[in-house]
């Protein structure tokens, strides 16, 4: 299985290469790393590994402690996304089937950001949300956090789920991503999120009322 892992470590030749041999020395195989910020001389940093499926995670965790620096911000499952460049993959296959690109989007960003789910809302004129979409994982007509204010951020729910939110058709459709168990979705992954909305929508271009509803 694939595991995704947030540190904070030092910011300096070497300490990446510790967090990878002691890593090593625990049984996991590093599929990916990337830099999600670096500030006063720290780094915030997701790697992602492959982990034997069943084995808990106790040594691994016991193995990061233990470098000096680490701080393990959090440890959570996650799939990886289709392709070498999954972003642009997705886009891809939005545009190949354009009818039903939104719901093709919100099925694939959890992969794209290490999500458990992800979901079309509307808005109707009345201001309720409604989960028109939902990909594996998600249930349709689950009850939903309070997506006020309808902009491209990430917010912890009361329940303690983390979500990621964007706006998609002019702020009447919001795609919502949530996961559990993990740490809140940096403003990197929001970013990215709003990206791919964005080359989304220039793909489809303008999209007839109410085109999220599932056939």
């Amino acid at each position: 299985m694939l595991l995704r892992i947030r540190i904070r470590l030092p910011d300096r030749p070497g300490s990446l290469g510790k967090v990878a041999r002691t890593l090593g020395a625990a049984g996991a195989d590093v599929v990916q790393m990337a830099v999600l910020e670096r500030d006063n001389g720290r780094a915030l940093d997701d790697i992602t590994v492959e982990w034997p499926t069943g084995a808990g995670i106790g040594r691994l965790m016991a193995g990061l402690g233990a470098v000096p620096g680490v701080e393990i911000v959090g440890v959570w499952p996650t799939v990886e996304p289709a392709g070498i460049h999954p972003d642009a993959a997705v886009i891809g296959q939005v545009a190949a089937v354009p009818d039903r690109g939104p719901q093709i989007l919100a099925d694939a960003v959890p992969g794209v950001l290490s999500a458990d789910w992800a979901g079309l809302v509307e808005i109707t004129e009345d201001g309720e949300a409604v989960l028109a979409h939902a990909s594996v994982g998600g249930v349709l007509h689950a009850e939903l956090p309070v997506l006020a204010p309808l902009r491209p951020r990430a917010f912890t729910a009361p329940d303690g789920a983390q979500y990621a939110i964007c706006p998609l058709a002019a702020g009447r459709v919001v795609l919502v991503v949530a996961r559990t168990a993990a740490p809140p979705f940096h403003r990197t992954e929001v970013y990215r999120l709003e990206q791919l909305v964005g080359a989304a929508a220039t793909v489809l271009g303008a999209a007839p009322a109410g085109f999220v509803r599932a056939p």
